[in-house]
This record gives structure tokens, C-alpha cells and sequence, in this order.
């Protein structure tokens, strides 16, 4: 009853700046008890996946597999279960959802490449193991969506849609004004402390679901203790540019669904006219009153404007 009561499903979205243990054993428990509760309502089972290299790969997979695959992919500090509360509503798809290399339960290697190239490869290679890659469509929100770009772009035949939700990537863009003079030591998507963490989770969410302090705190943990490989991510990640390869998308025609929140202080919404540029055939929604984090700040309208979609997709 007081999973009810909590709302279960708004803890989740503190996943988007990451989760993992704390000092305190109780809160860590039940945190940890809510975002099973919540994977078990979306239908979501986690699985494990070894690469060649060796690394693991860690992803939540429902149990539609007659569905047409969907793989999701979650931005930096973020994991799999940014995208399990809109799970349940995508019920219709067979869906896969990944912890990213350098994130959430999968493998942390510090020398690793992290840019969308190389992580778009390593999905491929989890793709192919599921018998899923030749028939796929694709979404990522921030970084999940330059890495989305880039997994289209190197597949363009696999590839039958493409969401990209508050994008990374498209750099020429800019940057906007609440992350200008920002640098690695001194940048709201770093996290130095607990009272980091929650500057973090409002300044990414214009509507940021309410989640008590202990239970932020517990999400707060992983980010400190992966501060410095989060900092080499991020390195990588700024300056790297997706747009050239965006292009194939459009020689390729594949659909695509541009959406974004008009509230974004990480990723300037300005951004979609740069996409809808080099990707003449995109849609574009902008959501008014949602920031970074469509996916969890509005859920119900997130996923009926990408089911909309689907509908137009051949």
C-alpha cells in the first residue's frame, strides 16, 4: 500500500542521474525494492549480455518478443530504468533496454571509448545476439539520442525508425546559457555531492516527480563514486558531433520523431531546427512545460505521441 501511496513509478525517474547503494541500509533496501516493484508492473525482466571484448552489458528486456523490437537508450548519468515507467504504456512493443557501457549495472572500464560510434557497435553486437538487428527501430534520449543517430546511420538497413528525445550530438546548435563556461570541474551534470545531486534532478526536469531526500540520496551514491569515469564520459561525449552522420538518415529516408522539451536547460531546444535541417523528413514535437527528461516528466503524452508515430511507419 505505501508503494501506491508513493507513486512508485515518479521514484524511477531519479534514475535518470543514476542509482545504485548508500549508507543507509533501509533506504537503500527499499529503493531498491521500488524500482523491482515497478520493473515487474512494466513487464520488464534485467538480463546479461557478455561482449567480445569481455565487458558486460546489463538490459531490461519485456516479455513481448512477437512485438516489433524497440531498443531504448538512455542519456549520461542515466540508465535502463529511465525509460520503465513509459515501459508499461510501449507494451505493445518488444522492448530492450540497455545500461550503457560505463553505466548502471553493465561494465565500467575506465580506458573504454564511450563516443556514440563505439557504443552504437556494442548494441549492435547485443542486437545480434537477440536475433532482433535486421529489423529494428530505435530510440535514445541526450546521449542515448546521438548514439541512436549513430547506430543508424552505421545500420541504415536495419534501422525502421528512429526517436530521438532531447538529442545530443548536434553540437552546432550551441549551447545553452545555464551550461556556458561550464567545465569538467565545475558543471551541474557532474555530481561533487548529495546536495549536487538534487540541484542535478531539478535542473534536468522542468516537473521532476517528487522523491524524498533518502531516497535521492541512495541514487546519489553511484554518481560519486563513478565522478571520475563520468567526467571522461562526458569529455568524450561534448565533443562529439553526429551530424554528418545524420545525414544518412535522411539519404536513407528513414521516419524519424524529433521530441523535446521546451523547458531544456541541458540540450537547447533550438536544436530541432538543426535536425529538422539535415533530416528534412523528421517530425517534430515540442512539449511545452517539459524539460530534459520527456520520457519521465510526462509520460502518458511522451508515449502517445511515438505510438502516433509508429502508426505512419510502414
Amino acid at each position: 500500500m505505501i508503494l501506491k501511496r508513493l507513486s512508485l513509478a515518479t521514484l524511477l525517474a531519479a534514475s535518470v542521474v543514476g542509482c545504485t547503494t548508500a549508507p543507509n541500509t533501509l533506504a537503500v533496501n527499499t529503493t531498491q525494492k521500488l524500482i523491482q516493484y515497478e520493473r515487474n508492473k512494466s513487464d520488464l525482466t534485467t538480463k546479461s549480455f557478455t561482449l567480445a571484448s569481455g565487458d558486460k552489458l546489463v538490459y531490461a528486456e519485456n516479455g513481448n518478443i512477437a512485438g516489433e523490437p524497440l531498443l531504448l537508450i538512455h542519456g549520461f548519468g542515466g540508465n535502463k530504468d529511465n525509460f520503465t515507467r513509459i515501459a508499461d504504456e510501449l507494451e505493445g512493443y518488444h522492448l530492450l533496454i540497455p545500461d550503457l557501457l560505463g553505466f548502471g549495472e553493465s561494465s565500467k572500464p575506465m580506458g573504454a571509448d564511450y563516443r556514440s560510434q563505439a557504443q552504437a557497435t556494442r548494441l549492435h553486437e547485443l542486437m545480434q545476439a537477440k536475433g532482433v538487428a535486421s529489423n529494428i527501430h530505435v530510440g535514445g534520449n541526450s546521449m542515448g539520442g546521438a548514439i541512436s543517430v549513430a547506430y543508424a546511420a552505421k545500420y541504415p538497413n536495419e534501422v525502421k525508425s528512429l526517436w530521438l528525445v532531447d538529442s545530443a550530438g548536434f553540437w552546432s546548435a550551441g549551447v545553452p546559457k545555464s551550461l556556458e563556461g561550464a567545465t569538467l570541474e565545475n558543471n551541474p551534470l557532474l555530481i561533487n555531492s548529495k546536495e549536487d545531486f538534487y540541484d542535478t534532478y531539478d535542473f534536468v526536469m522542468y516537473k521532476p516527480p517528487y522523491i524524498p531526500k533518502s531516497v535521492k540520496a541512495v541514487f546519489a551514491q553511484e554518481r560519486l563514486a563513478n565522478r571520475g569515469l563520468h567526467a571522461n564520459i562526458l569529455e568524450q561525449i561534448v565533443t562529439d558531433n553526429v551530424e554528418e552522420r545524420a545525414k544518412v538518415i535522411a539519404d536513407y529516408n528513414i521516419p524519424t520523431l524529433v521530441v523535446w522539451g521546451d523547458k531544456d536547460q541541458v540540450i537547447k531546444p533550438e536544436t530541432v531546427k538543426v535536425i529538422k535541417d539535415i533530416i528534412p523528413q523528421s517530425q517534430v514535437i515540442m512539449m511545452k512545460d517539459i524539460g530534459h527528461v520527456p520520457m519521465v516528466e510526462a509520460v502518458d503524452q511522451t508515449a502517445e505521441d511515438y505510438k502516433r508515430f509508429r502508426e505512419g511507419v510502414k
